[in-house]
């Protein structure tokens, strides 16, 4: 089934804006505590790959999930951002304010019979790499059953090169889901390149069974490294938690935290004490370019 035309108009400037080949990036936390320093240090990779190119970097909330968002949370983002450099293009863009767009798009997936209802619990589903099909054949129903709606997935087929199984692109509570969200952000803004944390990229198959669906090209993709302890573990959530706030109490400047930052991106040694732009003039004059192996 073609898409409708009122849906690629929607798409139409993004689709000029990565003709015209300028880098576009983005950076899109989630307002649901504080940055972290694996979330600083992904939008400083982020940022500086952006600025080598002479591209752009938008600011992206990925607030969908209102209730995980904490009051306060996307000022806080964006002065914590400020306060080390890293400058953004635009206004922020909020998903909150982009639902009926991405309502649009799962309208005409479910019409073309691109989705079937799932009743699948997340219990039943648990330690499986990959959604086995329960209930792709129908029989689970779109309405309510037992006081619970269904989830939505997108029929993925066998064939589909990624392996993805079927994504879910509304949950059962109601809410889009990431993975149709952010896909469809990323054609309508014009992204040329997600520059984001090594723990997603198990997500990228199912991003990009979702651009299959929606006959559109996916941008590039780079996956930047983990923070990590001594013995080189990711972070846990609650040792990565602590904020710019609890480093400045330890009397740490903008110019340390960026080189914390850098340090843990191979950019640069421990100690070191440096701002954005100097990093990103080091690391231009030196030939490196930031994300790339």
């Amino acid at each position: 089934m073609p898409v409708p035309d009122h849906l690629l108009m929607g798409l139409e400037q993004g689709q000029r804006w990565r003709a015209e080949g300028r880098y576009r990036g983005r950076y899109a936390p989630s307002p649901t505590g504080v940055l972290h320093l694996g979330n600083l240090q992904t939008a400083l990779l982020s940022w500086l790959q952006a600025r080598q190119a002479g591209g752009l970097w938008l600011l992206r909330i990925d607030d969908l999930d209102t209730p995980r968002n904490r009051p306060g949370a996307v000022e806080a983002i964006q002065a914590d951002l400020r306060w080390l450099g890293l400058d953004w293009d635009g206004e922020p863009i909020l998903q909150s304010r982009r639902r009926g767009l991405y309502a649009s798009w799962l309208s005409w997936l479910r019409r073309s019979g691109a989705l079937f209802p799932c009743r699948c619990s997340r219990r039943e589903l648990a330690g499986l790499a990959r959604y086995p099909g329960t209930c792709r054949d129908g029989g689970a129903g779109w309405g309510w059953r037992d006081r619970r709606l269904p989830s939505w997935r997108l029929r993925v087929p066998s064939r589909d090169p990624d392996g993805s199984g079927d994504v879910v692109v509304r949950r059962a509570d109601g809410f889009i889901a990431y993975q149709l969200a952010t896909v469809i952000d990323e054609l309508a803004l014009g992204i040329t390149d997600v520059v984001r944390g090594e723990d997603l990229r198990e997500a990228l198959p199912a991003q990009r069974s979702v651009y299959r669906a929606l006959q559109q090209q996916p941008p590039r993709f780079h996956h930047g490294p983990l923070r990590c302890d001594a013995e080189g573990r990711k972070l846990s959530k609650r040792e990565a938690s602590s904020g710019l706030m609890a480093l400045r109490e330890l009397g740490l400047d903008a110019p340390a935290v960026v080189g914390l930052l850098a340090s843990g991106l191979g950019y640069g040694p421990p100690g070191a004490r440096l701002s954005v732009m100097e990093l990103l003039e080091d690391l231009t004059q030196k030939g490196i370019r930031a994300g790339h192996s």
